[in-house]
């Protein structure tokens, strides 16, 4: 093991301990558990990344880093060995610091059992029937149902259940759905084994998106059986027709005909993302499959596809020709040589969207996503019974004799130690009440704990007796209602910080934590020792949502001061009106690269010439001599 110092784990292997080859990666913890499994084209490479110093690390990483005790490593041949074997171990462990799924079982499909003697049409939500062909999945039940009426009308295939067929078989007498033309199989004794497989396969067919071929071939049969006055055979192929039109109708056109592909709009946050795959077949949606999905890691749009691709295409589901994805993975080739042996012909090929109907098909998939993402975060605070859950498990984790019906959040933003700001939000019964965040500007602090200890001092003074604000002042009515539970964003030194502000101020009955990033544990005043919650609990979620609503306050903040400060700046140098500003600060990209160039630099912005130029400059270096810049040629 390499020597480590305070900023690193113990377990890190040397350097010239890892491989450079392929391979496929596990994080352990003190217990043996698997807790992330990942690949790498070069294993040094990848495994580098995490051995890191810790604070240069994603908060989600870092937790997966220091709660593991051991990393492991296997080699193998090729990039596409390390995706297959990757697939497995993440199937056979369930690391839980890999992308989690949800919500996917609830979807039905239709299944056609083609390993049987006479296959038949289901509807199931069981992916694991052998030989079985799937085509969805479907949204609703009603859904699939609604199709298989009217596909059995157009090609007339077996639905009796395995019990039924045999019985028929066995004596010559159709099965019940076959004596009321419900079921076209050999036991309804109208078609034999052999002509019934054909049909199968024209079923499998036109749901696998070969619509013209079939509309074209019915259309020309039951033109010729009425030129020939056979009319029941035409209408038996008019209503062929007239049920295939309506499968048809059903899915909106949004494709070139013919354009058989899968399309994956992503929408993430740090918390979680949502997928929305739109199923594409002979140039018409047939399906649409919908993902929330659980981020423990800080995962890029391009990582997160790839994990998504494995779970869309994990043996049940025939991958298309052409999948169109957000963004490319890194393991672009390997990624398509993997989909490729699930598929029975032909390669997979991965693409993006840059123009045209596929553009805009992944901007509407895009929307679906964003909107599903919402939706799963406001339903899970908005979810009484999960609100009124949550503040209990918080009441009872924190040892507080009430509930918290009341939250206030603060966390302090800075760039670099200066324009040093902060947010105070407000949750009452776990829901937001915007209308009473605040906002700080703090002017000297020496580090995040003195700036925590002004901020909660200067809430705090709302809530002394004996207080000189007016009783009309809104801002003194709006702060007198009292928290029962104070949380600030930090470990132990803020917590306590916060703390020496409540026994400054004399207020009691208000309890206090802090919501530590790096293990999301919880930090109590005068404990060695961090509570720690269900990993997936409602109470850390809501203390999460809490916690990120206060930085999100917060960055909004110093933005809008950050770029007042800058318009201020350069708004007071006489004739530098807001376009030229505007153009300085697009061409230089701030005021600090304004500050570092020369006058012959500033003149060479258009609309900026060099007497405008030397004013620019010495307005930004007054205790300075100001070079004279160049006219122009």
């Amino acid at each position: 093991m390499a020597r480590t110092s305070p900023d690193t784990v113990p377990y890190r292997p040397k350097a010239g301990e890892i491989p450079t080859q392929p391979g496929v990666y596990r994080f352990r913890d003190a217990t043996g558990r698997v807790l992330y499994v990942g690949k790498a084209q070069n294993l040094r490479a990848r495994l580098s990344n995490y051995f890191a110093p810790l604070r240069s690390l994603h908060e989600r990483t870092r937790r997966m880093v220091t709660t593991a005790a051991s990393v492991e490593w296997t080699v193998v041949g090729s990039d596409v060995e390390a995706l297959q074997l990757e697939y497995t171990w993440i199937k056979e462990f369930d690391p839980p610091f890999n992308v989690k799924f949800r919500d996917d079982k609830t979807y039905p499909f239709m299944a056609i059992t083609l390993a049987d003697e006479a296959p038949r049409v289901i509807v199931t939500r069981n992916t694991r029937i052998p030989g079985a062909r799937y085509f969805g999945p479907y949204p609703k039940i009603w859904a699939v149902r609604e199709t298989i009426e009217l596909m059995v009308k157009a090609f007339p295939i077996r639905t009796c259940s395995d019990s039924s067929y045999k019985k028929a078989m066995q004596s010559g007498r159709p099965c019940f759905p076959g004596q009321i033309g419900r079921c076209g199989g050999p036991c309804s004794h109208k078609v034999t084994v052999e002509e019934h497989r054909a049909i199968v396969d024209d079923f499998v067919a036109f749901m696998a998106g070969g619509d013209n071929r079939f509309v074209t071939d019915v259309t020309r049969k039951m033109k010729e059986a009425a030129a020939e006055q056979r009319y029941e055979a035409a209408a038996t192929y008019r209503d062929q027709l007239q049920a295939l039109e309506a499968v048809l109708e059903k899915s909106a056109v949004v494709l070139s005909d013919n354009l058989d592909t899968d399309l994956f709009g992503v929408e993430h946050d740090e918390l979680a993302a949502a997928v929305q795959q739109f199923i594409v077949r002979g140039g018409r949606i047939r399906g649409v499959r919908a993902w929330v999905v659980d981020k423990e890691l800080d995962l890029t749009t391009a990582e997160l596809v790839d994990s998504i691709l494995q779970a869309a295409y994990d043996g049940t589901t025939v991958p298309p020709r052409e999948i169109i994805v957000p963004e490319l993975p890194e393991d672009k080739a390997e990624l398509e040589t993997w989909l490729g042996t699930r598929r029975d012909k032909g390669k997979v090929s991965l693409r993006t969207a840059q123009r045209g109907e596929k553009a805009a098909l992944m901007q509407t998939a895009r929307v679906n996503a964003m909107n599903a993402l919402q939706l799963y975060k406001t339903r899970r605070s908005a979810d009484f019974v999960a609100r009124s859950q949550a503040m209990t498990d918080i009441q009872d984790a924190l040892g507080m004799p009430d509930a918290p019906l009341r939250m206030e959040c603060f966390d302090v933003s800075h760039l670099g130690g200066t324009n040093i700001v902060a947010s105070m939000v407000v949750f009452e019964d776990g829901l937001p009440r915007k209308d009473q965040y605040r906002r700080f500007t703090i002017a000297e602090s020496t580090d995040d704990t003195d700036s925590i200890h002004q901020v909660v001092t200067r809430r705090l003074a709302y809530l002394r007796e004996g207080t000189e604000r007016s009783e009309s002042d809104s801002a003194s009515k709006k702060f007198s209602y009292p928290p029962n539970l104070l949380v600030v964003d930090g470990g132990q030194p803020q917590v306590q910080a916060a703390a020496r502000a409540l026994r400054e101020s004399g207020v009691e009955g208000i309890f206090l934590c802090g919501l530590a990033k790096r293990l999301e544990e919880i930090w109590l005043p005068d404990s060695d020792f961090p509570v720690i919650l269900p990993r997936g609990s409602e109470a850390l979620f809501m203390l999460q949502r809490l916690r990120d609503e206060a930085h999100r306050f917060a960055i909004i903040h110093q933005r809008t001061r950050r770029k007042r400060d800058i318009a201020s700046v350069l708004g007071e140098i006489p004739g530098l009106g807001p376009s030229r500003v505007k153009r300085l600060l697009t061409h230089f990209g701030s005021v600090s690269q304004l500050r570092q160039a020369k006058p012959d630099a500033i003149a060479a912005v258009r609309g900026v010439g060099p007497g405008l130029a030397q004013t620019v400059y010495v307005h930004l270096h007054p205790d300075s001599a100001a070079p004279v810049a160049e006219p122009r040629r």
